[in-house]
């Protein structure tokens, strides 16, 4: 058996950011000692106060980032409060993050979920579309990047069009609203003809998707969702190192071959310390007008994959005619009624109270922060 070493932890544990704070818990030395006995972790975190609001979505990001790595049995997080001095220390390092963060446009608090499958034609783009659709209809602001490059599918699903303009040096997002909340998208097929190929290489394919990260203005979001190309080539691993907060969710249907496959994308996810927060099975059962059900593809696909990687099964959605018939249109099923809209609705809904909540800026660190700088001017 693989043995895991605490400078493995500890690098593991830099993907996991306060939000309020915009750093990660390593460098703004939040992690105290880690010990390794048998395969069980064990993390010292130190927080900012007592009671902290945040605490519970550290403690569950330290286990996912801390649990994929090979020789990890078990992972407890044992959490502390912080002294006078160490607060100090902490709050100087989030000025001197804040200060630097020019470039920085995607938001600490953003939730980054990348949809992603081992091999084309699962419909992760429909996935994509729909469930961001369910989740800025509840009233969220929701982000969508089309990092498929080569087979952007994203506008035509949303019926959005480009041109993609700029503001002072940043790409602005092409937004719309949707329900309650509001859709911010950017997508190769706003700045390229829908029937032209794209004919980049790798170090342009990573530089492109670089900027739709960096030189865009997307401004708060509760979610970014992104919509990777199929495989675990140069843009999926190059994202990675881009997005390192970003959780993976992996799409699959139920044949055993596509089950096979999607597992490489969530390796691929792990090796990169990118927890994977679950499995959509997309495809599943057509139930006919009568009740009948038929698995035209087989079952189990999603229930096995999920199985094996030791996650939850988000969702099986049914394969219906609707969903074809509302990308073609660029109206997503999710705006609508019936069953497809019913589960990426229950989809959505498990997202955000249980595997991946929006991140409440009425968090500890904040506050204390704000506090400090109030404390400052008064004593000035």
């Amino acid at each position: 058996m693989a043995h895991v070493t605490t400078d493995a932890v500890r690098q593991a544990l830099r993907g996991v950011m306060d939000p309020e704070l915009g750093d990660n818990i390593v460098d703004l030395q939040m992690v105290g000692e880690i010990t390794i006995e048998d395969g069980a972790v064990t993390v010292n975190v130190a927080l900012t106060i007592a009671g902290c609001p945040l605490r519970v979505a550290i403690e569950r990001d330290v286990v996912s980032r801390v649990s994929v790595l090979d020789g990890v049995m078990s992972v407890k997080v044992a959490i502390s409060m912080m002294d006078a001095d160490q607060k100090a220390v902490v709050m100087a390092r989030a000025r001197a993050v804040a200060k630097d963060k020019g470039t920085d446009t995607i938001s600490q608090t953003t939730r980054i979920l990348a949809i992603g499958s081992g091999k084309g034609g699962v419909g992760k783009s429909s996935v994509t579309t729909n469930l961001a659709v369910a989740l800025a209809s509840t009233g969220l602001t929701v982000g969508v990047l089309d990092a498929d490059i080569w087979g952007f599918s994203i506008p035509r699903l949303l019926g959005m069009k480009g041109p993609v303009e700029a503001k002072d040096g940043k790409m602005l997002p092409i937004e719309q609203p949707c329900g309650a909340g509001r859709l911010k998208v950017l997508s190769m097929g706003f700045l390229a003809d829908e029937d032209k190929a794209i004919m980049w290489r790798g170090l342009v394919l990573n530089r492109a998707v670089q900027q739709f990260v960096e030189d865009a203005a997307w401004g708060d979001l509760d979610y970014l969702l992104v919509d990777l190309p199929p495989g675990t080539g140069d843009v999926a691993m190059g994202l990675i190192k881009v997005l390192p907060r970003a959780e993976m969710i992996v799409v699959t249907t139920p044949p055993v071959a596509a089950q096979q496959v999607a597992h490489r994308a969530a390796d691929m996810a792990r090796r990169g310390y990118l927890p994977v927060a679950g499995v959509i099975e997309n495809m599943s059962a057509f139930v006919c007008d009568h009740g009948t059900s038929y698995a035209l593809f087989g079952s189990g696909g999603g229930e096995r994959l999920a199985e094996q990687l030791g996650v939850a099964l988000l969702a099986q959605i049914p394969l219906h005619p609707d969903m074809a018939a509302g990308g073609d249109l660029g109206l997503p099923s999710a705006l609508g009624t019936g069953p497809l809209a019913a589960v990426f609705f229950e989809l959505a809904r498990s997202i955000v109270e249980d595997i991946a909540p929006p991140v409440s800026m009425q968090g500890c660190s904040a506050r204390l922060l704000e506090a400090l700088d109030k404390a400052v001017a008064t004593a000035i």
